[in-house]
């Protein structure tokens, strides 16, 4: 199994610790994973050690740094986070330039991929104009209270949702095509037909949650568009 490596960072005051799973040869290029609301767990681990094995930096990034105590204990953190967008975009900026003083990814491109909260984060990344070459959203959140200003985004965009997912409904959906022609981005948006929140993650169908449900099919494609899209960046 991949070895993930502890890399202690900070926001402002804020102590953050983020984890790094590296490729076996020369990384293609350094990528930054967001979490869910939960911060850390196996699920993301498990994606950070795919990219790894795929030839990329993988990073995973620190939301909170506190521990979380369980689904419930996440909803205040989440909240207090994004209370305050600028304040939020540091947060997800931090671990952009932490991954940046990994002596490996000098010369490397960097792109962000997430999901849900962390899908989310990763297109609040792309909207502030972080310098990365791609924003990749699993599941995300699409909502934002400061949309993209023309010529903002400078990454090109790649969105995998659940066509069924009630936390983001089709009007939600609409506005974020309209925010990303209004800024001119470069955007591609994947959606499956019946397919909830949280459908990369088997343990979904534990979670005892209407809104919430693993989708194999989905799974797979989306995590196979993300690929592609990849090579076409960063060479196959």
């Amino acid at each position: 199994m991949i070895a993930l490596e502890r890399i202690d960072y900070a926001d402002g005051a804020t102590a953050l610790t983020g984890w790094l799973a590296r490729p076996e040869g020369s990384a293609r290029a350094a990528i930054v994973v967001y979490p869910t609301i939960v911060n850390c767990n196996a699920a993301v681990e498990r994606r950070a050690r795919m990219l790894a094995a795929q030839g990329y930096l993988a990073f995973i990034a620190d939301f909170y740094g506190q521990p979380v105590e369980d689904f419930a204990a996440s909803g205040p953190l989440a909240e207090a986070l994004r209370a305050d967008v600028d304040i939020y975009r540091a947060r997800i900026g931090a671990a952009i330039d932490a991954l940046r003083t990994v002596p490996e990814t000098r010369g490397l491109p960097l792109a962000a991929i997430g999901y849900c909260m962390g899908g989310g984060a990763a297109l609040e990344a792309a909207r502030a104009g972080q310098e990365i070459a791609a924003a990749v959203s699993f599941h995300g959140l699409l909502a934002t209270s400061h949309p993209a200003l023309p010529g903002a985004v400078r990454a090109r965009i790649l969105v995998c949702h659940g066509d069924a997912d009630p936390m983001v409904p089709r009007d939600q959906v609409i506005g974020f095509w309209e925010e990303m022609d209004h800024a001119g981005a470069n955007w591609h948006f994947h959606a499956y037909a019946g397919v909830k929140h949280g459908f990369t993650d088997p343990a979904s169908d534990e979670r005892d949650l209407d809104a919430v449900a693993y989708d194999a099919s989905a799974d797979r494609q989306s995590w196979q568009a993300m690929l592609g899209f990849f090579d076409e960046l960063f060479g196959g």
